[in-house]
């Protein structure tokens, strides 16, 4: 049986601990509550801003655009999206998982994976799988720390033009999609090249466009790429506070049960101590009476 002083000393440790996790789900639900507000207001931006790219796309006759060619071509890029920090639960191993089972999946294609997030780079850097964009003008893994519009731009630019030349035929995007602080789902959208469904859009509007459809189309289509990565950038910067959030009041939770259970042992180990002496004592005090 471990003694009262080792016993005390879990209990400081676990109380510390319970300190810890107990600020880190604070701060977390502070996050989420404004990277939550952010993609509530983004997604129906970026539906209707789809739904106009659909409405043009159903207009034009054919469109020869290199980036809406469908090219089923051997050569993939997997935008891989994590966090630059842990303790979130499995937030970070489903991206893995899931780039991971992709590439296993469909082994006569030839993978790269770019990402963006520490722990996802920390998994494939040693591998032949991860690339770099080349002259992207900040690290991928520092977007986080400030994440907006105009960083997310500078990264889908590099992107499209590693497309148009032809590093690659198609990209997807693996990240994770907010639906509530404790639900956070895995997707894998195909990124380019850019085929809107008609499926996707309910709008039945006539536009007028000024000026032609085939210039404004030169415009849409990095545009929407754009904001496509911006959403799942935000997807994913309010699933990690919500993953982070529950697994941190999960941990508070744990820790209280163990301090509650240490403090239980401690009292009856206490217990048993005074006993014992207690009769050391009259065992003591019967000998000089003998």
């Amino acid at each position: 049986m471990a003694n009262l002083k080792e016993i005390r000393t879990r209990i400081i440790s676990v109380e510390s601990t319970m300190q810890i996790t107990s600020a880190m789900k604070m701060v977390s639900a502070a996050k989420l509550k404004r990277a939550q507000d952010a993609i509530v207001q983004m997604r129906p931006y970026a539906k209707k801003f789809n739904d106009i790219l659909v409405n043009v796309v159903a207009s034009l006759d054919n469109s020869d655009h290199p980036m809406m060619k469908s090219n089923n071509g051997k050569n993939i890029l997997l935008i891989a999206l994590s966090s630059n920090r842990g303790l979130c639960g499995g937030f970070n191993n489903n991206i893995v998982k899931e780039v991971n089972k992709t590439i296993s999946n469909n082994p006569d294609k030839n993978y790269t994976v770019f990402t963006i997030g520490k722990k996802v780079n920390d998994v494939f850097k040693k591998s032949d799988l991860l690339t770099r964009i080349e002259s992207l003008p900040l690290n991928p893994q520092t977007i986080w720390d400030d994440l907006n519009y105009n960083n997310s731009i500078l990264i889908t630019s590099k992107i499209i033009k590693a497309f148009k030349d032809n590093k690659f035929e198609q990209a997807y995007i693996v990240y994770n999609s907010f639906k509530n602080a404790a639900v956070q789902n895995v997707e894998n959208e195909l990124f380019l090249p850019l085929i809107p469904s008609e499926n996707e859009s309910n709008s039945n509007a006539d536009y007028i466009f000024e000026p032609d459809k085939e210039e404004i189309l030169n415009d849409l289509i990095p545009q929407s790429l754009k904001i496509k990565l911006y959403k799942a950038l935000l997807d994913s910067f309010a699933s990690e506070h919500g993953a982070r959030m529950t697994a941190m009041h999960k941990a508070t939770d744990n820790a209280n049960e163990m301090k509650n259970d240490l403090k239980l042992f401690y009292n009856k180990a206490r217990q048993a101590a005074i006993t014992n002496e207690i009769l050391e004592i009259v065992a003591g005090a019967e000998a000089l009476g003998g």
